[in-house]
């Protein structure tokens, strides 16, 4: 298979495991590429369900390697969890593992001043963090302060930590919290790192090595478009680069090594935390999408947020990542419906948008435009190809495709890898 970067289309929560485990057997190499243990991706295999916070996908799949890239913020602790929680239900880590030495480290303070910053918000600024660390672990980074997986290794490590902690507990201490035990932190990521240890190492020659012999690399990218950074619902979005353009700067990939791009999107809407969604439903339809859907965050339980599918949403993700295809997910939620919609544009203040203002109280008065299609009734989690598909739901999803301009590539019709349709 062609080098791929998979990424999410909308708020995150698209379904980007199962396709990743789908396509993993395919490629040689799986390469996680920024985010942190704030994402979570659910795979089921038979009766078994895996959840997967940092390790890649591909972990999942035996021969196939793994990497987590320069671009992931990493907490030691609860990676060593995931390795070991893996090796107790069987599956074998072996030396499938890579972790960049260039990643940065995510420890306890960050959790702690992410909790500080997220309960000084005002309720209409909060961003509905996770709270475990991460903007503060990429804030670290950017301010040139962060520490990284490679010195977990080096002899000055735990002085290195000592000395960050000094600063950091100061400013806990001016934000009302209580300051934390440096000699703590630094036993518990020793304790990590007696797991996590013995895969760190230099993933660019890995990662160069891979595209010179003609291996297949699969780039898993965590959250979605709408949470990126710089074109994200800004400020309510996350810490890194989650589109396309951070698989080369959170691998070390070039860009010219990148064959295609593969968006995953649900046939609906959904998202967690806070933060302007103009097809939220909030009736009984809102009700079922989320329970059909089993609609709760792999990472913290929260409930998400459903809607309608926002084309206009899917048009400019498809903008600003260069899908080749679609991956889309979850068709079969809606298959109790008698009415669907579909958001074609926005209306705020008398003018009409066909892509996402970047302003984001604009983005919060939008309404949306609206189709309606006929649903189906039936179900479509035993379809073995689109053909078998009610032709209702034939017509949603190529009034899908037409909308936003992307072909269709793959369509999920259930959670198991089997209720998984090839269109390519």
């Amino acid at each position: 298979m062609a080098n791929t970067v998979l990424v999410g289309a909308q708020w995150g929560d698209e379904g980007k495991g199962k396709i990743i485990d789908v396509l993993a057997p395919e490629v040689d190499v799986v390469v996680r590429f920024q985010g942190g243990n704030n994402a979570g991706h659910t795979v089921k295999v038979g009766d078994k369900k895996y959840v997967l916070h940092l390790l890649p996908s591909g972990m999942l799949h035996e021969g196939k390697q793994c990497v987590i890239g320069n671009g992931v913020v990493v907490d030691p602790a609860a990676l060593a969890g995931e390795i070991n929680e893996l090796r107790e239900r069987g599956i074998e880590i072996g030396d499938r593992l890579l972790i960049s030495d260039r990643a940065h480290i995510v420890f306890p303070y960050h959790g702690a001043l992410d909790a500080c910053r997220e309960a000084a918000c005002r309720e209409d600024k909060k961003i509905g963090t996770t709270k475990r660390g991460i903007g503060p672990a990429y804030g670290d980074k950017m301010s040139r302060v962060g520490l990284r997986m490679g010195d977990l290794l080096d002899p000055e490590f735990p002085q290195l930590l000592t000395e960050r902690m000094g600063e950091v507990n100061r400013v806990l201490e001016a934000m009302g919290a209580e300051p934390l035990d440096a000699a703590k932190l630094i036993t518990g990521a020793c304790e990590a790192t007696r797991v996590i240890g013995p895969f760190i190492g230099d993933s660019i020659p890995f990662l160069d090595a891979a595209v010179r012999d003609g291996k297949s690399i699969l780039f898993e990218g965590a959250q979605g478009t709408m949470l990126d950074i710089d074109f994200g619902s800004y400020p309510f979005v996350t810490s890194s680069n989650s589109t396309a353009g951070g698989a080369c700067t959170g691998t070390g990939v070039p860009p010219n090594k990148i064959d295609r791009v593969l968006g995953v999107i649900k046939t609906y809407t959904t998202r967690v935390g806070e933060g302007p969604f103009p097809t939220e439903l909030t009736d009984e339809v809102g009700e079922l999408l989320a329970r059909e859907g089993n609609e709760f965050g792999a990472t913290t339980g929260r409930p998400r947020r459903c809607g309608w599918f926002d084309a206009v949403l899917a048009r400019y993700s498809a903008m600003v990542n260069g899908f080749d295809v679609w991956a889309m997910t979850k068709l079969d939620v809606l298959d109790k419906l008698e009415t669907i919609k579909i958001c074609v544009a926005y209306e705020c203040d008398g003018e009409r948008y066909d892509t996402m203002p970047g302003n984001i109280r604009t983005l919060q008065r939008c309404t949306p435009v609206y189709e309606e299609m006929p649903g189906w009734q039936t179900p479509t989690c035993d379809c073995a190809s689109f053909e078998d598909l009610p032709q209702a739901a034939k017509n949603y999803v190529k009034r899908l495709v037409e909308l936003t301009g992307v072909k269709l590539g793959i369509l999920s019709v259930g959670a198991q890898r089997k209720s998984t349709l090839r269109i390519e």
